[in-house]
């Protein structure tokens, strides 16, 4: 067993793996996981650079998970960076940051090899019935990642739809008005246009969804009184349940949204356009349901540093 840590920073979380992992025995034991909303895409969709309030709140979370990896002994360390400083002219400083806090060098990687993560990730302890090809949907807070391929990656492509991005570009009342969800459509609608010249999005067998909106929508369906991982991971959700959630989300105010207890209070603001992002996703793919994994990039980052992923 090797011991690793895996860090994922994306524009609205960033999130820690240590995790004890045999890729010859294919077992992987989790040691500690946690995730906290920082927020670090702040406005970069208008300004185009990091916002020094949400540079601190990023350094702040990374110190805390620099002394849980020191604690639990990891042996190799990997932190990948996603949509946010793709995008930002300051990333710079970012990088600066980290490598102060963490001592490791943060990947600032494409769109591209973020959906490959994000495969080998959810798809890696797959149980065999699950029909294939996967299409595995990772709806971030900047970007998407489409990634499609049984066992071995076929195809993949990152668009620039996110919950925040999403919410920030195209929400102006709370709740959106009709003429805010048609425009965030039209957006969604041109992402997933784009991203078929890559990926067959309609050949699915199955589509696998991943990160916080979607096991937020999942919470939210299975009506529970916390989130719980447990109960969440591997759960499915047909599209008429996704349709109805998304359909509540866009119609409720923001102390509406507040009030779901299985929701996290970083994501109140954002919920509506990622679960519109997913109802879309599974239109356009012509599922009937989604498979949420609570597997993902940051599991596919720690799975790397053992093996070939990206």
């Amino acid at each position: 067993m090797t011991r690793v840590a895996a860090v994922d920073c994306g524009t609205n979380s960033v999130r820690l793996l240590v995790t004890d992992i045999d890729p010859v025995t294919n077992t992987q034991i989790d040691l500690d996981r946690r995730l906290e909303i920082v927020r670090l895409g702040q406005d970069v969709d208008r300004t185009g650079r990091l916002a020094p309030e949400a540079l601190a709140r990023t350094m702040r979370a990374l110190r805390s998970y620099a002394e849980v990896i020191d604690d639990l002994g990891a042996q190799r360390v990997r932190m990948v960076a996603t949509s946010a400083t793709r995008d930002a002219a300051n990333r710079a400083e970012f990088v600066a940051g980290v490598r102060a806090v963490l001592g490791v060098e943060p990947e600032v990687v494409t769109g591209d090899e973020e959906a490959a993560l994000s495969f080998a990730g959810a798809t890696r302890l797959l149980p065999a019935t699950i029909p294939a090809p996967y299409l595995v949907a990772d709806i971030g807070g900047g970007s998407t990642e489409l990634a499609v391929g049984a066992g071995d990656l076929l195809a993949a492509r990152s668009v620039d739809v996110g919950s925040v991005r999403l919410t920030e570009r195209r929400f102006h009342s709370d709740p959106p008005s009709s003429a805010d969800v048609a425009a965030a459509i039209d957006d969604i609608d041109a992402a997933i246009d784009v991203a078929e010249h890559d990926v067959p999005v309609s050949s699915a067998g199955s589509l696998i969804g991943l990160a916080g909106s979607v096991t937020s929508v999942a919470a939210i369906h299975l009506d529970l009184p916390a989130y719980d991982s447990t109960v969440i991971h591997h759960s499915r959700i047909c599209a008429d349940d996704i349709r109805v959630v998304s359909d509540r989300l866009l119609a409720a105010s923001h102390d509406e949204r507040a009030a779901i207890p299985s929701l996290h209070p970083g994501r109140v603001d954002i919920i509506a356009a990622g679960a519109l992002i997913l109802r879309r996703l599974v239109e356009r793919a012509g599922v009937d349901e989604v498979l949420v994994s609570e597997h993902d990039i940051l599991d596919g980052i720690a799975w790397s540093q053992v093996e070939p992923v990206v």
